[in-house]
C-alpha cells in the first residue's frame, strides 16, 4: 500500500534560528479540487515557543503559504484549534494534485531575505528531537479530518554563548568532589557548536600551576572533572577563561569547612518549568530540573482541583515521584497546592514526606478546612506551607498558625516577596505595572508581621508558577521577578534528611541565585530556638556568626532583629563572614506575645546583591525565661 511522504527542507535547525522552512508533503493518493488541509504549529505562542506567522495576503516576511508546483501561493484561513490559543492554518486546493506531486508549505519569507540581518521565521528557542508539526487532510472538503501527517524537525545547540559550572555548595578540606561543565547557548541548550579552536582554561584560588586544567567543547555539549579537592578551608570559585574571546565564567561560591557533616542542597517545592508543563508532561519536566537545571530536589505543587490535576493525571505523577526519586543524585517530593479561605486559611502547598499519596480533594467534605486535613495526619507526614500571603485575595494572616504543621512559609516566590509592605522598605513587592486588575499586597498576610507575633518558622522560596490562582497574573500586569531556590542544609542527599531539615527549618531562601548563608547564635544553626533558662548568658549577650558568600559583590547583608535592621555589612567582594553581640539587656528588646508565652526576640539575616538578587536566612529564636516573684508573707 502507498503511503503518503512527509518531510522537511531543511531537517535540522539551531534553537531561536531565524530562517524559512519547508514542508513538503507529497499525497498517496490524488486530491481533488476542494480539498482542505489544516496545518497544526503545535506552538503555545509563547517567547520560547515556534514563532506565530503572519498570514495576511500582502506579507512577504515571517508569513505562511502553500505552493503546488509554479502557481500562486495559496493563502491560508486561521482556524480555532481546541485547547490553544494558537489558531491551526486551513489549506483549500484551488486545483487537482496529483499523488506523489509535492506541496509545498512555506513558513517565512515569499522572497529570499536580502541584506545581512537574518529575516522570515523564528525556531523555538529550546532543543527537541523530531519536533513536529501536524498536518491533517481532508479530500472531501467537507470538514472531516482523519489521523494527521507528521512533519518532523531536530532543533539543535545553537553557537556557544556560556559556559555554565555546577559545583557543589559546601565542601570538606581534602574531601574530592565532581564538577559538570556545560556548554550552552544563549538559550541555555547544551551545544557544541563552537570553533574548532577554542580552549577553555580552568583555575581557582590557590590552584597550583601545574594543575591548570585547558578544556575542550565535547560533541555532548558537558563533560564532568571528577576528583576535584582544595587543600585549604574558605571561599572558592571555579573559573573558565574562554581563551578564544577572553570571557571568563565563574561558579557559584563554594564554601570548603575543615570538617563538615553538613551539605547544602539546592531544590523547588513549589513552581513550574517556563518551557515544559509540570502536570500533564511530568517526566520531562523533572528531567529538565534534574539534569539542565542541575537540582538536588523538586516538589510536585499541582493544584488540587479536578480540572487541572485529574486522577489519571495525579497516578501518573505519583508514579514518576517514585520512579524519578534517587538518593544522592535527585529527591523527588509530593505535593500539591490547596486553596482556602482568604485571610484564615490562604494559599498553601501540602507537602507529604512519602510516597503514593492521594491528592486532598477540597470538593471532598473530609479536606474541605486546613483543620479537618491537620486531623487526618500526623506532623511528621506532613508539611504545610502558606505561600503568597502577601496575595490580596489569597493571603494569610496567620491568626490559626499551626506551629506543628507549618514549619516553614515561603518568603518569596516569582511574584513578589511576602516579607514585609513595599512601604516598609520591600525591594520586591507584590505589585502590578498599573490599573486596577491584578493582584496587590496584603499588609495582614506580611512574614515579619507574623513573626512579631510569635509565630516560628523557617523560609523557603517559589519559582514561577501560572496554574490556579497564579493564572490570570500574566494578563494583568502583574510584575515578575526571577524565579526563587530553596536551599536545605541537610546530613545526606536523601527524601528523609530533607524532610527533615525542613521539620528544624534548616533552610533558607534565594531569588534564585545559588548563594550561600550561614547564621548562628551562640553556635547553634538557623531555625533554632533557644531560652534563658538553658543558656542563662543569653539575657546579657546574643553573639550572631556567620557567613554569606554571593555570586556577585555584596551591598547589604543585614541582621534583622524583630523586624528592624540593627547591623549591615558590605563588601566589594563576594563572600565575607560576619560576627556582631549584641549586648542590650535582653529583657529590653524583646516582644511580649499576648499568647502568656515568654517573652522573646528573633533574628535572621537579609542579603542583597548588586545585581539586585536577595536571600533571606531562617530566623532564630532566644526566649527569656524570667523567675516568677516571690509572693511576701503577712505579718502577723
Amino acid at each position: 500500500m502507498r503511503r503518503s511522504v512527509c518531510y522537511c527542507e531543511p531537517g535540522a535547525v539551531f534553537a531561536g534560528e531565524i530562517g524559512t522552512w519547508k514542508f513538503i508533503y507529497k499525497p498517496a493518493v490524488s486530491l481533488p479540487k476542494g480539498a482542505r488541509l489544516k496545518f497544526d504549529l503545535l506552538s503555545k505562542g509563547r517567547s520560547i515557543d515556534w514563532e506565530i506567522p503572519c498570514v495576511k495576503a500582502k506579507a512577504l516576511n515571517n508569513t505562511f503559504f502553500a505552493q503546488v508546483g509554479s502557481s500562486k501561493p495559496i493563502i491560508p484561513k486561521e482556524v480555532e484549534a481546541p485547547d490553544s490559543f494558537v489558531p491551526q492554518y486551513e489549506f483549500v486546493l484551488p486545483s487537482k494534485v496529483e499523488a506523489g506531486k509535492p506541496i509545498t508549505f512555506v513558513l517565512g519569507n515569499q522572497k529570499p531575505s536580502k541584506g545581512k540581518k537574518p529575516s522570515g521565521n523564528t525556531a523555538q528557542t529550546y532543543v527537541q528531537r523530531r519536533r513536529p508539526f501536524l498536518l491533517y487532510v481532508d479530500p472531501a472538503g467537507k470538514g472531516h479530518y482523519g489521523e494527521p501527517e507528521v512533519f518532523s524537525i531536530d532543533i539543535r545547540g545553537n553557537v556557544l554563548h556560556t559556559i555554565r559550572v555546577l559545583t557543589p555548595s559546601f565542601v570538606t578540606k581534602n574531601r574530592r568532589f565532581d564538577v559538570t561543565v556545560r556548554f550552552e547557548d544563549e538559550f541555555g541548550n547544551l551545544t557544541s557548536n563552537a570553533p574548532d579552536d577554542l580552549l577553555v582554561e580552568l583555575t581557582y584560588e590557590n590552584l597550583r600551576e601545574s594543575l591548570n586544567w585547558k578544556l575542550f567543547v565535547p560533541e555532548t555539549g558537558f563533560i564532568t572533572l571528577p576528583n576535584l579537592y582544595f587543600n585549604e578551608e574558605g571561599v572558592y570559585t571555579i573559573r573558565l577563561h574562554n581563551m578564544l574571546t577572553d570571557e571568563i565564567f565563574r561558579s557559584s561560591p563554594i564554601k570548603c569547612f575543615s570538617e563538615s557533616n553538613k551539605n547544602l542542597y539546592w531544590g523547588l517545592l513549589h513552581g513550574e518549568s517556563e518551557r515544559i508543563d509540570s502536570t500533564e508532561n511530568i517526566e520531562n519536566c523533572l528531567r529538565l530540573f534534574r539534569d539542565d537545571k542541575a537540582l538536588n530536589f523538586f516538589g510536585i505543587s499541582s493544584f488540587e482541583s479536578q480540572e487541572e490535576t485529574p486522577n489519571d493525571v495525579w497516578k501518573l505523577i505519583t508514579q514518576n515521584v517514585v520512579d524519578f526519586n534517587e538518593e544522592d543524585r535527585f529527591i523527588t517530593l509530593l505535593g500539591f497546592q490547596w486553596s482556602g479561605a482568604p485571610s484564615a486559611e490562604g494559599v498553601r502547598l501540602i507537602l507529604y514526606s512519602k510516597d503514593n499519596k492521594s491528592i486532598l480533594r477540597k470538593k471532598d467534605s473530609k479536606y474541605n478546612s486546613l483543620k479537618k486535613i491537620y486531623r487526618t495526619f500526623s506532623p511528621k507526614e506532613v508539611i504545610s506551607i502558606p505561600c503568597f500571603t502577601m496575595g490580596k485575595g489569597y493571603d494569610y494572616n496567620f491568626k490559626n498558625f499551626d506551629p506543628e504543621f507549618e514549619r516553614v512559609v515561603e518568603i518569596y516566590n516569582s511574584w513578589g516577596s511576602s516579607e514585609l509592605t513595599k512601604k516598609e522598605g520591600n525591594l520586591l513587592p507584590i505589585t502590578t505595572e498599573g490599573g486596577n486588575k491584578g493582584i496587590k499586597e496584603s499588609a495582614e498576610g506580611a512574614i515579619q508581621k507574623a513573626l512579631n507575633n510569635n509565630c516560628r518558622f523557617g523560609f523557603v522560596a517559589g519559582g514561577l508558577d501560572d496554574r490556579g490562582i497564579y493564572g490570570p497574573l500574566y494578563e494583568n500586569n502583574q510584575v515578575q521577578y526571577p524565579p526563587g531556590l530553596t536551599a536545605i542544609i541537610a546530613e545526606e542527599q536523601s527524601r528523609e534528611a530533607l524532610f527533615e531539615a525542613l521539620y528544624r527549618r534548616s533552610c533558607y531562601a534565594t531569588t534564585g541565585e545559588r548563594i550561600i548563608v550561614g547564621l548562628f547564635l551562640a553556635g547553634h544553626p538557623m531555625g533554632s530556638a533557644l531560652d534563658t533558662e538553658t543558656k542563662p548568658g543569653l539575657a546579657i549577650n546574643r553573639h550572631l556568626s556567620g557567613f554569606v558568600a554571593g555570586t556577585e559583590p555584596l551591598i547589604a547583608v543585614e541582621i534583622i532583629r524583630n523586624g528592624k535592621v540593627i547591623e549591615t555589612f558590605s563588601s566589594e567582594d563576594y563572600f565575607l563572614d560576619i560576627a556582631y553581640d549584641d549586648m542590650e539587656p535582653l529583657e529590653k528588646v524583646t516582644i511580649t506575645p499576648s499568647d502568656k508565652k515568654p517573652p522573646f526576640v528573633y533574628y535572621y539575616l537579609r542579603v542583597i546583591q548588586e545585581d539586585g538578587h536577595m536571600a533571606w536566612s531562617s530566623p532564630i529564636w532566644v526566649d527569656l525565661h524570667q523567675e516568677p516573684a516571690k509572693s511576701k508573707k503577712k505579718k502577723t
